[in-house]
């Protein structure tokens, strides 16, 4: 079995999520007391956000690869980032290593090509979807990215930021995530991405009609096909 390494904190609910499926995932796969091999390092996430919110991203690669040289010096034999948003730094973390990065949009672009879906929607952070780095690279793959409208963008990161990343899972924000995605039905979209860790405890596929493509899960599932091929 490879060691996993994952940089987290980008927020900790998200990073105790993939710790938790890598090691679920092992023991289903593996059966008896089988646990994942990793090592994690993990950022102050008010620390990078408020660095975010400047635009100092060479500051946040600074730091996010600071952590993944840790992990890879730790015994690591490949690395995730435990975030969508701060993908946006990918290419210098992994510059920064001499270990492989999983790219999560790689992961989720495999995922939707697989089910034959052409146009996908993600949802995410404001600024995930404000931005075109990460949808810029699951386009890379053939497919068609949109996103939700802009008005609808302030209620999305609010509630991540004010709920989801606090552990507070309301059914009246799940209400309201599910209506942005009757939204993206209605403009043609064949599945939704949910693009931040914390989503996945609000909305689950029983919950829509469209295909979900939960990132965390989809990201858990590629490292655990590394990691125990």
């Amino acid at each position: 079995m490879q060691t996993i390494g994952l940089v987290g904190g980008m927020s900790w609910e998200s990073s105790a999520a993939y710790y938790k499926l890598l090691n679920v995932g092992v023991e289903e796969r593996l059966g008896g007391l089988h646990s994942a091999k990793t090592v994690m390092a993990s950022v102050e996430f008010a620390e990078v956000t408020a660095l975010q919110e400047q635009e100092r991203w060479d500051e946040v690669a600074e730091i996010v690869a600071a952590a993944a040289r840790g992990v890879e010096a730790a015994g690591a034999d490949f690395l995730m980032l435990c975030t969508t948003t701060f993908h946006r730094v990918a290419e210098q973390v992994e510059a920064a290593v001499d270990i492989p990065l999983v790219h999560l949009a790689d992961v989720v672009a495999a995922a939707v090509k697989e089910q034959g879906i052409s146009k996908v929607a993600l949802l995410g952070t404001s600024f995930a979807m404000g931005r075109t780095f990460f949808t810029d690279r699951i386009a890379s793959h053939g497919i068609e990215v949109v996103v939700p409208e802009e008005r609808q963008h302030a209620e999305l990161n609010r509630v991540i930021y004010d709920e989801l990343v606090h552990g507070k899972v309301l059914d009246s924000s799940r209400r309201s995530v599910i209506s942005v995605i009757d939204d993206l039905y209605d403009a043609g979209a064949g599945g939704v991405i949910l693009g931040c860790t914390e989503l996945e405890l609000l909305v689950k596929q029983a919950d829509v009609d469209l295909p979900l493509f939960p990132c965390t899960t989809l990201h858990v599932t590629a490292a655990l096909d590394r990691a125990l091929a």
